[in-house]
C-alpha cells in the first residue's frame, strides 16, 4: 500500500470520528420541546419539522401556512398538523400561550431531538427550545 493511501484512509477515519463526536455532543434530546412561533406570514409556504427519537426512525411533519397568518394562527396550524401526523401513542402536542407549541413524549417513547428542515414562509420564525 502506498503511503498517500494510508494518509487518506487515516485522515478519513479521523474526520469520521470527529464528526461522530461533534454530533453526539451537539445532540441533546429531551422529553419535551417548545416551538416558539414569532412573526406573521408574508407569503404562502411550508414548514417541515423532523423529530429524531433516540434509537428510532426520524419522523417528519409538513405544515402548510397561508399568507397573512399571524403567529397564533401559525402555532395553531403546527399544533393541528403535528397532532394529525405524529403517532398519538408516542407524542402529545398542545398549543401554549397562543404562539407556542408543546411537543411531549408519551408512554414509553424515547426522548427526541427536533429540527426545522425547511421553512419557506416569509416572516415566520420558529425557535425550538428544550423544556
Amino acid at each position: 500500500m502506498h503511503i498517500s493511501n494510508i494518509r487518506i484512509r487515516c485522515g478519513a477515519a479521523l474526520a469520521a470520528s470527529l464528526l461522530a463526536v461533534s454530533l453526539g455532543a451537539a445532540a441533546k434530546p429531551s422529553d419535551e420541546w417548545r416551538l416558539e412561533c414569532s412573526g406573521g406570514a408574508n407569503s404562502d409556504g411550508t414548514i417541515v419539522l423532523r423529530l429524531l427519537p433516540v434509537g428510532g426512525a426520524p419522523l417528519e411533519a409538513s405544515i402548510a401556512i397561508e399568507d397573512g397568518a399571524g403567529e397564533n394562527t401559525v402555532a395553531k396550524a403546527i399544533t393541528r398538523a403535528l397532532q394529525e401526523q405524529l403517532p398519538e401513542d408516542g407524542y402529545h402536542v398542545e398549543l401554549d400561550d397562543g404562539e407556542d407549541v408543546l411537543i411531549k413524549k408519551r408512554g414509553g417513547a424515547a426522548d427526541f431531538d427536533i429540527e426545522i428542515v425547511a421553512n419557506t414562509v416569509k416572516g415566520v420564525h420558529i425557535s425550538p427550545d428544550r423544556e
